[in-house]
């Protein structure tokens, strides 16, 4: 183990451990499912009890089961499904309820836009801030990852290149501050649109997390990195950029940011922004190379062949 810095997060004064589990895209579900696991474990193995909301996916029931059937393998407890389809119906006392009761919250993928409309704001998203509050876990994947900060980027242009313009940003549920994060990092190209959110609001971090890979963050601060990929974070707090005066579309000038590039085994203060721990692992290079959809792929077509 390589010890690279002292500082650490303060522990909480009311002693109470919170936890997230920000997920970026297409964790593994069939095979080793270590990012899952995790979570099981966060929340209390058998003893646990998963809200899952599917709220962001446009095929609501399918995700629901999925989850369902995943947790159970994983020997979680009881699992519950909290879904408000409207910003109205995120008012059920039915559905604050189960959420008041979770040792776990799992927000699944989807559309940001749609988490932002009808979840944040409402007594659902209140229950979910409740539930971090008082020591549940949780943790959300691709469009569930984005809103766990407080503002996400909901919509935006892909590619390496940072642009003007290029996103747009709405509400998140607060619940990391001062980072602003997206997912499927490596494998969809958004390195430009995460630095030109942070060269336009340099007092936010930027994450991009990497399919398969979580950052599990405790008490706010100290982030430990899971999975098979990478996680990215851009500090541009010094850098020098021409976003006030840049046209809209036009790259835009960032120079000086700094940037860490955290595969598993690392450990990392957002507080302090640096790293403070760093274990050598090996994740599984089958896992690290191949996209989540192939590897189901694969499975379903050996599972026929039997």
């Amino acid at each position: 183990m390589q010890t690279v810095a002292t500082s650490s997060a303060a522990p909480n004064p009311d002693g109470i451990r919170r936890t997230l589990l920000v997920i970026g895209g297409a964790e593994d579900r069939i095979g080793r499912s270590v990012v899952l696991k995790r979570f099981v474990k966060l929340a209390g193995g058998r003893r646990s009890h998963i809200v899952v909301i599917p709220t962001a996916s446009s095929f609501a029931d399918e995700v629901s089961e999925a989850y369902r059937d995943v947790f159970t393998r994983l020997r979680g407890g009881d699992v519950s499904v909290v879904n408000p389809a409207t910003r109205r119906d995120s008012n059920d006392p039915a559905m604050v309820e189960l959420l008041d009761s979770a040792t776990g919250v799992f927000l699944t993928g989807g559309s940001q836009v749609k988490l932002s409309q009808n979840i944040v704001g409402t007594p659902v998203g209140d229950a979910i801030v409740r539930a971090y509050e008082r020591g549940a876990v949780v943790a959300g994947t691709s469009a569930g990852a984005s809103i766990m900060s407080r503002y996400m980027i909901s919509l935006g242009e892909e590619g390496l290149t940072p642009r003007q313009r290029a996103s747009q940003i709405s509400a998140g549920l607060g619940l990391v501050e001062d980072v602003i994060i997206d997912q499927h990092f490596d494998q969809r190209g958004r390195y430009g649109r995460l630095m030109s959110m942070v060269a336009a609001s340099p007092n936010l971090l930027g994450m991009g997390i990497d399919e398969n890979t979580a950052a599990e963050i405790r008490g706010g601060t100290v982030m430990s990195v899971i999975g098979a990929g990478s996680i990215f974070v851009v500090n541009a707090r010094n850098a020098i950029t021409d976003a006030p005066d840049a046209r809209r579309g036009a790259p835009l000038l960032v120079s000086g940011a700094v940037v860490h590039s955290l595969p598993t085994g690392s450990t990392f203060d957002l507080g302090h922004v640096e790293l403070t721990a760093f274990v050598e692992r090996h994740p599984d290079i089958e896992g690290a190379v191949v996209p989540a959809k192939v590897r189901a792929a694969r499975s379903s077509t050996s599972s026929a062949a039997r």
